[in-house]
């Protein structure tokens, strides 16, 4: 694991003071944060203050487009896509959230690129850093988008890699404050399957940079890494959060307002250790069982997508020859509920990446 954690005493974990329920998403805000020139690599880099700074103006950019008033902040501007790994809601919320602002993409998959084969991700990041105005990466290693930053001089985004989906967290982060309508501090979330890579390494620490209740709810062995329970840890004690890492199902769902989830099988790795890990993991599926033992009647269900919840695809069938399951990590009946948060959730993919660009190509000017 390529991750970087807070230690005790590191000056990026910062106290702070809950917002306002009435003010989720305030329009002004009490201190300049000024992110301009930033990279957006994983939680860790940004203090908890910056990260809800980023969940704020996600709700303000939101409520400008749906009120036909967005101004656009960054006119001309060029960005380059790197995608080593195919993806439908980060290319696509890339793309519009650019157009949206008045700035334009080059999309570069594998087989536009030379990134890894014939030219090095340093060499890469000189290029293209002269060329655009900033660089995303979605990708296998977290040390190949380490190395894009280092070497780049403008700002170089992280669209997913093994050990961090920081996009994908923020819009977690706005898509719970906003549907709970209460700030960080006042929601538990629980994370059912497996805990060990990107989505739960993002989810554990947003989770305690926003003063959250987390609950890493997975069998022992697909637990997240104890150096990454550690620096939650000591970063939900000084914002007020709380994180507990379980395998009892029950026992982390209780209390819960939001329920996450994610796929168990990945395209790339060996189909023959998918049987094993979906019957291992199939205890933690998430059903109306498991919906209802959060025992409240207003929890949410919540997914990054693509989901496994029924048959309608060529992995899923697959899978289902395997295994013998017609769903995987969420039950048909839980996705398509009206529990279910999942399509709000991937819009809102949009509007959070569109906070990730303004913050660090506009800065506080924005």
């Amino acid at each position: 694991m390529c991750a970087t954690m807070a230690v005790p005493g590191d000056p990026r974990v910062v106290p702070r003071t809950p917002s306002p329920t009435t003010a989720l998403f305030p329009t002004e805000r009490p201190a300049v944060i000024d992110l301009a020139g930033r990279h957006f690599l994983k939680e860790v880099d940004f203090t908890p203050q910056e990260w809800i700074h980023l969940v704020e103006l996600t709700g303000q950019l939101k409520a400008e487009r749906r009120s036909g008033a967005e101004r656009q902040r960054l006119v001309g501007m060029n960005l380059a896509l790197i995608f080593e790994k195919a993806s439908t809601r980060t290319r696509a919320a890339f793309e519009v959230a650019a157009r949206h602002q008045g700035a334009f993409t080059t999309y570069l998959d594998p087989s536009g690129s030379h990134i890894g084969a014939k030219e090095s991700a340093a060499d890469t990041a000189q290029v293209l850093s002269r060329l655009y105005d900033g660089i995303e990466f979605r990708g296998n290693s977290q040390d190949t988008v380490e190395t894009l930053a280092e070497f780049s001089s403008v700002p170089v985004w992280n669209g997913l890699t093994d050990a961090w989906h920081p996009t994908q967290s923020l819009c977690d982060a706005f898509t719970m404050v906003e549907a709970a309508g209460r700030p960080g501090s006042e929601i538990a979330f629980a994370y059912l399957g497996d805990a060990r890579f990107n989505v739960g390494n993002s989810l554990l620490v947003m989770g305690a940079m926003m003063g959250m209740d987390v609950r890493m709810v997975a069998p022992v062995a697909f637990q997240p890494d104890a150096r990454m329970v550690s620096g939650a840890r000591e970063i939900a004690s000084m914002t007020g959060g709380r994180v507990t890492v379980t395998d009892d199902v029950a026992l982390g769902v209780a209390g819960a307002d939001f329920v996450h989830t994610d796929v168990w099988v990945s395209m790339g790795e060996p189909k023959g250790v998918w049987a094993e890990r979906c019957r291992v993991l199939a205890p933690y599926r998430v059903t109306s069982a498991v919906m209802a033992a959060t025992g409240k009647p207003g929890a949410r269900f919540m997914h990054c997508l693509p989901a496994f919840h029924d048959l309608q695809t060529s992995t899923a069938r697959v899978v289902g020859d395997l295994t013998g399951m017609r769903e995987l990590e969420v039950t048909d009946e839980v996705f398509t509920s009206e529990a279910s948060l999942v399509f709000e959730q991937a819009e809102n993919r949009l509007h959070s990446i569109k906070a990730v660009l303004v913050a660090t190509l506009a800065g506080a000017k924005a």
